[in-house]
């Protein structure tokens, strides 16, 4: 039999200069290391700076190098496994899931927002409402924001979405912002009966936003967690939470995909 298509395509020069590098990462740099700028590492392996950067990219995207702000690119450390998935019939800031609250806010939804809260709304019970009637444009939807802290390192980012509808009893009085009113729409929320949740993960790239909340280049590799809430009368939240790719990698288990955060080894 004759060679498939894909087996006669020579192997792009970027992977084999990820090969190499990697190599060097392993006996010519040591963890924390900053590696020299792409002008010198170009010269030094006799590549493009296109290729480079390509090399560099599917590294970060490994976890063996790290881009930050102001510092450069360095050597990651070795990394070890902790399990951070939620448990699967749990809201959200229940049973210490390890989330800090930052900030709450409530305005009107965006058309991104609305439909985020209206897809998945079919899953949930039966009699559910429509969509329609649940999220309507005109109805506030209050923005938790929450990050995930690992050894002082700030590993996820966490917006969720709570419309009014479902918390009824929350009190703009009693704590009007930052991180009481966050937990105090997380208290309320909890008060409902949990009927399930999905999730879905994709991977992605950070926006700004997220980039500086994580301490990551724009466009940096990231890991997109949406978690959809339901209780009997339909989609009563939606999580989406943005996970560092280099920090951070999926596992596989008996309850489906969790995501599991990897740290330095003590």
């Amino acid at each position: 039999m004759g060679t498939t298509q894909l087996e006669s395509v020579p192997e792009p020069k970027y992977w084999h200069l990820k090969t190499v590098l990697s190599e060097a990462l392993d006996h010519d740099f040591a963890v924390g290391e900053i590696l020299p700028n792409e002008r010198e590492l170009a010269a030094r392996f006799g590549v493009a700076r296109a290729t480079l950067r390509q090399a560099l990219e599917q590294l970060e995207l490994e976890g063996r190098l790290q881009r930050r702000r102001g510092v450069g690119t360095t050597v990651a450390p070795p990394r070890v496994g902790v399990a951070v998935g939620s448990a699967r019939h749990s809201w959200p800031g229940e049973s210490a899931d390890g989330w800090e609250a930052v900030d709450a806010a409530e305005a009107l939804p965006t058309a991104a927002v609305l439909k985020l809260l209206a897809a998945g709304s079919g899953s949930a019970a039966s009699g559910s409402a429509s969509a329609s009637a649940v999220f309507a444009a005109d109805q506030p939807v209050h923005t938790v924001r929450r990050t995930r802290v690992t050894e002082g390192q700030v590993v996820a980012a966490e917006l969720l979405y709570v419309p009014a509808a479902s918390v009824p009893g929350l009190s703009a009085i009693d704590a009007p912002a930052g991180p009481a009113r966050a937990r105090a729409v997380l208290r309320e929320l909890q008060r409902l009966a949990l009927d399930g949740q999905d999730r879905s993960v994709e991977l992605g790239s950070a926006r700004a936003d997220d980039a500086k909340e994580l301490d990551r280049l724009p466009g940096a590799p990231v890991l997109l967690v949406t978690t959809r809430y339901f209780t009997a009368g339909g989609t009563a939240a939606v999580s989406v939470a943005t996970y560092r790719a280099d920090t951070c990698r999926l596992t596989f288990g008996d309850e489906g995909v969790e995501i599991t955060e990897t740290r330095v080894a003590s």
